[in-house]
């Protein structure tokens, strides 16, 4: 078991959870991978500034409108391979208990989930992170990220030894500083790994990213250059997924659904065939 104190939690390895009603799922035969980062807002659909207050209660109490729009969530998804979350629930009074990255895995008929709880105030909110996958990861971590509590990344690895692919999924802090701390940190975890996806809502800028942090020294790429927030009139890009020069980029698109105050972004990629032998191909 790997531990390491980090804040109140604890760095952990952990299993994926398994969808019972879906078949196991297979990479394509062509070696595609879709990919997709959506900060959902717990299911609350903003749509205006103002509406940061009059809709703020819903962070704190259920409404009827988070079920219809956790199926417009659960219909996107469903054209994706892999699946970054943030901003999601585990089950508390204000989504009626229900655990929403278990739910949108069962909407977008994912075989596998995880849900990582980053600040739990019991009945009240369980704030987390959650991946939803079509591949069954080989590894999975659990990563509180260093600051004040309640931020956190997932470390996910599917195949073995040099040619793994590693994806970490992370909510970043809006502080520069405690910003940097972070990343440093996840870039610590990524090390020696040669095909490499970072994904998230990152809380800043990709030339900050690429140029002027922890990472910059590891010839990531930022194939997406729109902005996605806020939603109705996307102003700042701070959505990401970074990927590493050993991935084929094949499209890249920020998607016009404004359902959270955050858009989502999407990046289809070719993976290198030498991973693609290490991991279970549907036929094509």
């Amino acid at each position: 078991m790997l531990r390491r104190w980090v804040g109140e939690r604890t760095a952990s390895l952990c299993d994926a959870r398994v969808n019972p009603n879906c078949d196991k799922g297979r990479l394509p035969a062509d070696g595609r991978l879709r990919l997709l980062s959506f900060n959902i807002q717990v299911g609350i659909n903003t749509e205006r500034y103002h509406h940061y207050l009059t809709r703020g209660w819903q962070h704190l109490l259920p409404h009827t409108g988070r079920a219809t729009n956790l199926q417009r969530i659960g219909d996107l998804l469903r054209d994706y391979d892999l699946v970054a979350l943030q901003e999601v629930d585990g089950g508390s009074l204000r989504t009626g208990y229900v655990n929403q990255v278990e739910r949108l895995a069962q909407l977008g008929d994912f075989p596998y989930w995880y849900q990582q709880l980053n600040r739990n105030l019991g009945r009240l909110a369980q704030h987390s992170n959650g991946v939803l996958s079509r591949l069954q990861p080989s590894l999975i971590e659990d990563h509180p990220l260093p600051g004040p509590p309640g931020r956190g990344a997932i470390l996910m690895r599917f195949g073995e030894g040099r040619n793994a692919l590693a994806v970490v999924m992370m909510h970043l802090s809006l502080g520069a500083r405690t910003r940097t701390r972070q990343l440093a940190y996840i870039r610590e975890r990524v090390a020696g790994f040669r095909h490499l996806v970072l994904m998230g809502d990152m809380n800043t800028h990709a030339n900050d990213l690429l140029e002027h942090s922890p990472l910059r020294d590891l010839g990531l790429l930022a194939p997406q250059v729109e902005a996605t927030f806020p939603s109705w009139r996307p102003q700042r890009c701070l959505d990401h997924i970074l990927l590493s020069s050993s991935l084929t980029l094949e499209r890249v698109s920020v998607l016009s659904e404004s359902i959270s105050d955050h858009l989502p972004v999407a990046v289809d990629i070719r993976l290198p065939d030498e991973l693609c032998a290490d991991l279970p191909l549907a036929l094509a």
